[in-house]
């Protein structure tokens, strides 16, 4: 069965968040919304929570490195298997080549 991956962009206040449950529940899909994992990720201490952690607190962006390889973690879930909705990322060049 071949994964879909759906990508969501747009400003803030557009829809992503409205339209996101309604394709996660008519595909099987999961969520990744990149606040919503980075928030996560630094409650469950995680390394990667850790890390983003450390520049949060100095008022710095979370890495293109960083935010990408939490989104390469998540997708290797089981949840993911059908495939994903990625809300609002890319943010960045970087970020969208990397996808």
């Amino acid at each position: 069965m071949r994964q879909k991956r759906i990508i969501l962009v747009g400003p803030p206040g557009c829809g992503k968040g409205t339209q996101s449950p309604i394709l996660k529940e008519e595909h099987c899909l999961c969520h990744l919304a990149t606040g919503d994992m980075l928030r996560a990720a630094v409650a469950a201490k995680t390394s990667l929570g850790l890390t983003a952690k450390e520049a949060i607190q100095k008022g710095e962006l979370v890495s293109d490195d960083l935010v990408i390889a939490i989104i390469e973690e998540a997708i290797k879930r089981p949840s993911c298997e059908k495939g994903f909705i990625l809300d609002g990322f890319s943010r960045t060049v970087t970020q969208a080549e990397k996808v």
